[in-house]
C-alpha cells in the first residue's frame, strides 16, 4: 500500500501572499513619476495640443494669405516662391489633425525607450514631423511643376472657363476611382496602424527620425495624392474646398469604419465631379 501522507493545512488569508506591485524604475534608480489626469498622459494630451494649435493657426495663416485669390477651378497657384510657403502651411492646416494619432505613437515608444536607458534623443518626434513634411513638400513641388507645365502646354484646357471644368470633373472622378483600388487600401492600412508602423520601422537617432518621417510620408502620398490633385482641380488657392479635401482625409484615417469611410469619400467625390461638370457656379462658392 501506498503510503498517504497528510494534506498541508489550508492557508488562512493571513497566510496568503501579498502581490506588491513594484513601482517603475527610470535609469537612475528612482520611481518614475506619472503625469496622469484621469487616465489621461498629460504630455501626450499636450502633443495633441500642440498640434492643433498649429494647425489652427495655419488655418488662419492660409485664410490670410489667399483672401480674394479664389477663382474656382484650376486656380493660379502663384510664384514658387509664394506657392512653396503656402503649401507647407497647408500641410500643417489639413494634415496634423489626422497624423496626431501617428506622432503620439512615435512619441510614446521613443519615451519609453527614454525611459528603459535605451538611445533616444530629445527632439527626435519634431525631425520625425519634418521629415513628414518635407515628403509631402517634396510632392507639392512636383505638382507645381506638372501643373506649370501643362497650363504652358494647354492654357485652355486649365482655365476656369468652360474647357477647364470638364478636365477638372475628370481630375476629381479619377480621384474618386483610385478610393477602391487596391493600391489606395494598402496606404490607408499604412496610415490608421500608427503602432504596427513605428515598431516595424524603429531607427534611432535624428538621421533614424527624419527617415521614419520621410517613410510615413510616402505612405501619406501614397494614400491620398489623388485628393491633392482633386484639390488643384477644384483650387488649391480655396479655403473652403482646403476644408472639405482636409475632412476626407481626417475621416478615411480616423473612424473605425474604414471601409465604410473609404467608400463614403469616394462617393462624395463622384457627386462633385458630377457637380463641377454640370453646375461650375459651385466652384467659387466654396471660396471663404
Amino acid at each position: 500500500m501506498r503510503a498517504k501522507w497528510p494534506r498541508p493545512p489550508p492557508r488562512g488569508a493571513h497566510d496568503r501572499r501579498r502581490i506588491v506591485a513594484r513601482p517603475r524604475l527610470t535609469t537612475s534608480g528612482g520611481p518614475r513619476p506619472r503625469a496622469t489626469l484621469a487616465g489621461v498622459d498629460l504630455r501626450e494630451a499636450t502633443l495633441v495640443v500642440v498640434l492643433l494649435v498649429l494647425a489652427a493657426i495655419s488655418w488662419l495663416f492660409t485664410a490670410a494669405r489667399m483672401d480674394g485669390m479664389d477663382m474656382g477651378s484650376w486656380t493660379d497657384p502663384g510664384s514658387l516662391g509664394f506657392f512653396t510657403t503656402t503649401w507647407v502651411v497647408m500641410l500643417a492646416a489639413m494634415m496634423f489633425p489626422s497624423v496626431a494619432p501617428m506622432v503620439i505613437a512615435y512619441a510614446r515608444i521613443h519615451r519609453h525607450r527614454r525611459e528603459t536607458g535605451r538611445e533616444a534623443r530629445p527632439g527626435s518626434t519634431a525631425v520625425f514631423v519634418a521629415g513628414y513634411l518635407a515628403t509631402w513638400t517634396a510632392f507639392g513641388l512636383l505638382s507645381y511643376g506638372l501643373y506649370v507645365a501643362a497650363a504652358g502646354l494647354f492654357p485652355t484646357a486649365l482655365s476656369p472657363g468652360e474647357g477647364g471644368r470638364y478636365v477638372a470633373a475628370g481630375v476629381i472622378l479619377a480621384a474618386a476611382l483610385y478610393q477602391l483600388t487596391s493600391a489606395k487600401d494598402v496606404c490607408l492600412s499604412k496610415c490608421r496602424t500608427p503602432m504596427d508602423f513605428i515598431l516595424h520601422r524603429l531607427r534611432s537617432g535624428y538621421g533614424g527620425a527624419l527617415r521614419m518621417g520621410v517613410e510615413h510620408g510616402a505612405w501619406c502620398v501614397g494614400c491620398c495624392w489623388a485628393l491633392m490633385a482633386a484639390l488643384f482641380a477644384l483650387g488649391v488657392m480655396s479655403v473652403g474646398w482646403m476644408a472639405v479635401v482636409g475632412a476626407f482625409i481626417a475621416v478615411e484615417k480616423m473612424l473605425p469604419w474604414k471601409r465604410l469611410a473609404n467608400r463614403s469619400v469616394a462617393v462624395a467625390l463622384a457627386v462633385i465631379a458630377v457637380v463641377v461638370a454640370l453646375s461650375p457656379a459651385v466652384m467659387p462658392a466654396m471660396a471663404l
